[in-house]
């Protein structure tokens, strides 16, 4: 069986028939593949399936020749308070007007000779979601459900070169799109540079091409594997239809991000892994300036080069994981992962939006063999609730006060994967 021009264009279609999807460290996937995510995420240097593509595409030269093929339900738990406003918009707001989402994932390795590995990879990179039915910002003129919609995949080919026998390098494309859709803020019209493209225009899309690099190398009688990452930033076309609230009339890319890792067997049965990544929100300026009213009324609205955006950081974020061979047929997995706070106590009020506050990530899982040639994993993450409290958060041209962010999250994983 082969991913080919037969296979591609379904593959394609069950992903793009995602209407959204919902990450956890900051808008990233906590763990590309079910296998990575039973582990937290580490995967830059444990590598399980052909999903290695989207963590490290060295790995494909360690994987053996196998088409993966797998879903993940997010259910995500958001929520906003409002207090001390003179305006009137205190309350406590839900913003699950979604519950459930789910993303599918689809990658295949093939083999070309001992040297070179073929393969593809179509999967959510990440994105953020929020319905508030009761709208936290009616007290300034808006009205109706207010949220945002935002949704990226990636369709990945590469290839990894074994170039001796312990070491590989791999090269993927990530080739980008994504949508988006904002409403329920028209009233915030008199500070956009157009306020005509701020809110209710319904879902916009774009795209764009980057690249992923990656490096591999096993040591010490095969028992130490390290590894390296890069993804490059990836300059995305504009969403018109949001050029009035997006800094740079429009502009949303994905930022860039790297990391390295190592995995040990401590026993043939146990190995243990770690990673280190680093993700920069902030050099993406629709989400890295910060919403400041002072520097809107000095000529910076929404939608100008320098115009207000999401006031996210950068962060590391920090991956330990264990896998454990019961037997010939089971495999057990569990892991942890924590990440910088990406949001500012100053920065929450826009972020009422997006509150992609949650840092710490509890992730077990298991793949049962069901023969020699194919096996079911499953996986399980439980993103602990995580609130950030605001602090001088709300302008006083808002009426003042506090805007406090919450959310938790669970994510179940099952992916079926057949080896040749």
């Amino acid at each position: 069986m082969i991913l080919n021009y037969k296979t591609l264009p379904l593959a394609t279609l069950i992903l793009l028939s995602t209407t959204s999807v919902f990450a956890t460290t900051g808008y990233f996937m906590h763990g590309y593949g079910v296998k990575a995510q039973g582990n937290a995420g580490t995967s830059i240097a444990s590598f399980n399936d052909a999903l290695t593509i989207a963590n490290n595409p060295a790995g494909l030269s360690w994987v053996g020749e196998r088409l993966d093929v797998g879903a993940s339900i997010f259910k995500p738990d958001r929520s906003a308070k409002i207090t001390a406003n003179a305006a009137g918009a205190n309350g406590n707001f839900d913003g699950n007007g979604r519950e459930y989402f789910v993303i599918p994932e689809v990658a295949y390795n093939h083999l070309v000779n001992d040297k070179v590995a073929l393969g593809l990879a179509i999967y959510g990179n990440g994105g953020m979601n929020t319905g508030y039915k009761r709208n936290p910002f009616s007290a300034f003129g808006n009205q109706g459900t207010a949220g945002v919609d935002l949704s990226q995949i990636f369709i990945s080919p590469a290839i990894s070169w074994k170039y001796t026998d312990h070491q590989s390098i791999g090269i993927a494309s990530n080739i980008l799109y994504q949508r988006f859709e904002a409403k329920g803020i028209n009233g915030f019209a008199g500070f956009s540079q157009d306020g005509s493209s701020l809110s209710n225009r319904g879902h916009d899309s774009s795209t764009g091409i980057g690249a992923r690099i990656g490096w591999a190398g096993q040591f010490y009688h095969d028992r130490l594997t390290l590894g390296a990452n890069y993804s490059s930033k990836i300059k995305a076309d504009k969403f018109d239809r949001y050029q009035g609230l997006f800094a740079e009339q429009g502009g949303f890319d994905v930022p860039e991000s790297y990391g390295v890792g190592a995995s040990f067997k401590v026993t043939p049965k146990l190995a243990l892994a770690a990673d280190v990544l680093r993700i920069n929100y902030s050099d993406v300026d629709s989400i890295g300036h910060t919403f400041d009213v002072n520097q809107i009324m000095q000529g910076n609205p929404f939608g100008s080069k320098n115009g207000p955006g999401f006031g996210w950081k950068d962060i590391n974020v920090y991956k330990v994981g264990a896998s454990y061979q019961a037997n010939s047929k089971l495999t057990l997995r569990a892991g942890y992962s924590h990440n910088d706070q990406p949001i500012a106590k100053d920065q929450t009020f826009l972020n009422i939006l997006a509150p992609g506050v949650v840092q710490d990530h509890i992730s077990v899982g298991a793949t049962w063999n069901i023969d020699p040639h194919q096996e079911l994993t499953v996986a399980y993450t439980h993103a602990l609730e995580k609130e950030v409290k605001g602090s001088q958060s709300i302008p006083n041209a808002f009426g003042g006060g506090e805007a406090d962010l919450k959310m938790s999250q669970d994510v179940l994983g099952l992916s079926y994967g057949y080896k040749f």
